[in-house]
Parts: structure tokens; C-alpha cells; sequence
């Protein structure tokens, strides 16, 4: 008897699908645990360069973030929609990265000192096969934001083209509180240099 066969459609778009997740991790392969990174987007991302690897936009320039979504690595629905009205920093980590843990404890510090401002920090896990490790890790550096679980990177590739996306792990990237993309960084993030990220954004009116 001769092995049950998918139709010939089905087949094609299983294969579609097991390539755009091999893609996807390929990517952030290329880019896991990059000491720079380099900054992307397209002629109409209109960033401005910073000094420390830091990127950031004109009010005016400034492009909606995309919809993201998902469950937390506690397993709790999270949009970051929600919290529109909000500073929101978002940062790209993972349990297996060094940088990641490099720079952990300054991302809980400042998201403890400007909570009561208006700040919001989110995290992105991404590459960890299970969510055992990145608990692990939130316990251990003390990071008491929540964080969307995303293990092949999908809420990565949502980001639109010219606009300041996460193009490295870790990555760090600030929206304004009308939910646009305003800052980024591409390296692990020392305590001032994420406080020159969030602190203008506190003074925009």
C-alpha cells in the first residue's frame, strides 16, 4: 500500500510555510547577538543617527508600529496596542544571548524609575525553543515587564520597511506615546544611553 499523499495544493503551501519559517529564523540567525548591527530601512526612513548607536526619528517622520500581539512567557494575552497613551520601550531578547543578559539589569532599572511617568516596557523573547530559560533569565536579572514569546521571530517581520525595525538581537526600539516608532538601538543598552532613548520622549507634549 502506497503512503498517504497531501494534495498536490496542500503539499505546495506546507512547503510555502515551512520556508518563510525557515527564512525567518535564518534571519535572525545572521543577526543573533550582534555587537552593532547596521541601520536599515529604506530612503524614506528619515532617522537620525545618534551617537552610542542610537537612531531616532522627527516627530513628524515618524511611522506607526505594527500590530503585536501574542501571549506573554507566562502564557497571558498582551497587545501592545493597549497601552497607547504610553511611552513603550520594546526589547528584542533572548536567554541564550550574552548581550541580552549584558544589558538586563539597566532595561529593569530605568523601567522601574520611569514607570510612574508614563513608561511601559515590553519585551520581545524570541529564540528560545521553550519559555523555561527566559524565565529563568527574567528572575535571575530581575525583569518584572512582561514579555510577548515569539520563537521564530514573526512579531519581528511585522515591522514596516522604512521605518527604524529590529534588525538584531538584542535590539531595542522606543514608541511615542501615539504608538510610533521614535527610537532605536541595535546593541545591548547601558543605563544612560537607554535613558537618552525614553527621556525626550517624556518631555514631548
Amino acid at each position: 500500500m502506497s503512503a498517504c499523499r497531501a494534495p498536490r495544493g496542500l503539499a505546495t503551501r506546507r512547503r510555502t510555510t515551512v520556508l518563510a519559517i525557515g527564512a525567518t529564523v535564518a534571519a535572525l540567525s545572521l543577526t543573533a547577538c550582534g555587537g552593532g548591527g547596521t541601520s536599515g530601512g529604506s530612503a524614506d526612513t528619515k532617522f537620525v543617527q545618534g551617537k552610542g548607536g542610537v537612531d531616532t526619528v522627527a516627530k513628524e517622520n515618524r511611522k506607526d508600529a505594527p500590530q503585536l500581539s501574542g501571549k506573554t512567557l507566562e502564557g497571558k494575552p498582551l497587545d501592545v496596542a493597549d497601552y497607547k497613551g504610553k511611552i513603550v520601550v520594546l526589547n528584542v531578547w533572548g536567554s541564550w544571548c550574552a548581550p541580552c543578559r549584558a544589558e538586563a539589569s539597566n532595561l529593569a532599572k530605568v523601567a522601574k524609575d520611569t514607570k510612574a511617568k508614563g513608561v511601559q516596557f515590553i519585551g520581545i523573547n524570541t529564540r528560545d525553543s521553550n519559555r523555561a530559560p527566559a524565565l529563568r533569565f527574567e528572575k535571575e536579572y530581575g525583569v518584572d515587564y512582561p514579555s510577548l514569546y515569539d520563537p521564530i521571530g514573526k512579531l519581528m517581520l511585522r515591522f514596516p520597511k522604512g521605518s527604524l525595525n529590529p534588525q538584531a538581537i538584542p535590539s531595542t526600539i522606543v514608541l511615542d506615546r501615539e504608538g510610533r516608532i521614535a527610537a532605536r538601538a541595535l546593541t545591548p543598552l547601558s543605563e544612560e544611553r537607554l535613558r537618552t532613548m525614553v527621556t525626550p520622549l517624556i518631555a514631548e507634549k
